[in-house]
């Protein structure tokens, strides 16, 4: 993945926003920034026309804000990066920005080095929460839900949920338990419906939860 450029939209309803994201972005070898958006609309709009890699997208915009972005995106199954930079930290913004199906979540007074290396880590498939985002999201869990799920699972997947965990992506799981990669998805795909998860964080923050993690 060294020679790829990772292709990045800005979706903020703040110019001077995207303008100093741009700036930066615009000097890392790897990163290229194919175009900016003011609102979720325009930002859904302009993610179908451009097909980028991630999408940096803020939550509290005019008229369409992010979170229903990302429900108009998964929707449309794009296939794009979505990693939440905003500045507002309320379990009712955190969680349902990471249900709806953002690969992560950070915050805009972030160093701009992890800015750039938590688009490197969603781009390659990892999902990426902040320690308070983690604990937002288990805060919003039954403590007892899903437990007896987890004996469904066959050894096999127990290994792939643990490496979820891990924040690894399909291709590193498969490199690590040397199988296919599309063998990886076929695992990935029936331990959320055993679990009945939805998405890797809710199967990464399961495991944590009742144990599969390391």
């Amino acid at each position: 993945m060294a020679d790829k450029t990772i292709r990045v939209l800005l979706v903020d309803d703040h110019q001077v926003v995207r303008r100093g994201l741009r700036t930066f972005l615009e000097i890392q070898d790897d990163i290229e920034v194919v175009g900016e958006a003011a609102d979720g609309a325009e930002g859904v709009a302009r993610t179908e026309e451009l097909r980028p890699d991630v999408v940096l997208m803020d939550i509290k915009m005019p008229g369409t804000d992010g979170i229903e972005a990302l429900r108009r995106l998964r929707e449309l199954e794009n296939p794009a990066k979505v990693l939440i930079v905003t500045s507002f930290t309320e379990q009712r913004t955190v969680v349902p920005a990471l249900r709806a199906g953002a690969s992560g979540y950070v915050y805009k007074d972030v160093d701009p080095d992890a800015l750039a290396g938590a688009i490197r880590s969603v781009y390659a498939g990892h999902v990426l929460l902040q320690p308070e985002v983690a604990g937002a999201l288990l805060a919003q869990e039954d403590p007892g839900s899903g437990t007896g799920r987890g004996s469904t699972l066959t050894e096999r997947e127990r290994e792939v949920l643990g490496l979820i965990a891990d924040g690894r992506s399909n291709r590193e799981i498969a490199r690590a338990l040397v199988l296919s990669e599309k063998t990886v998805k076929t695992h990935v795909s029936n331990i959320l419906m055993k679990l009945d998860l939805s998405d890797r964080t809710q199967a990464a923050l399961w495991a944590v939860r009742h144990g599969a993690a390391d």
